[in-house]
């Protein structure tokens, strides 16, 4: 005689993982690529626009911050019109000052359908006419981004 109930039992297992692992494939797989994708662009972005906001030359200051403008949106963009007009410009014209920031590492802090916020460290060489020798430092910043139109755009930027 056969023994029907450990054959039902079994079957019932095997389908149950069968649909765990259709659910994993099917839900979560495509969203935890979507999720990696998105990851990467927020710090794509927080890079570009970190490099953007803190590298200028006396000779391209207006292409410069045009460019760094282009990453930003809110009240930040405000703040950096101004800061830039008022204060970078003359600055960086009269002392001839010339910086340049690269991106060591970023990576994601936060992640969400429309914001993010990227950890970004950065290796700054800074040129001026009273220190012609260049000096390099070390600094880390918190981007905060927002998606705008399909665009990941920064709305906060703040030095550690």
């Amino acid at each position: 005689m056969v023994a029907w109930r450990p054959i039902a039992l079994t079957a019932l297992v095997v389908g149950s993982l069968g649909l765990v692992s259709c659910m994993y494939l099917f839900r979560y797989s495509p969203d935890r690529q979507v999720a990696d994708v998105a990851a990467q662009q927020a710090i794509q972005a927080a890079s570009d626009g970190a490099t953007a906001l803190l590298s200028y030359s006396p000779e391209s200051l207006d292409r410069d911050f045009a460019n760094a403008r282009s990453h930003l949106t809110g009240g930040i963009l405000e703040y950096y019109t101004k800061l830039t007009e008022q204060t970078v410009a003359p600055t960086a014209t009269r002392q001839h000052i010339v910086m340049n920031t690269k991106v060591i590492r970023a990576a994601v802090s936060e992640l969400h359908r429309n914001s993010a916020v990227v950890l970004v460290f950065l290796s700054q060489t800074t040129m001026s006419k009273d220190k012609p020798d260049p000096t390099t430092t070390s600094s880390s910043v918190l981007v905060t981004l927002t998606k705008v139109k399909g665009s990941w755009l920064i709305t906060k930027f703040d030095r550690l």
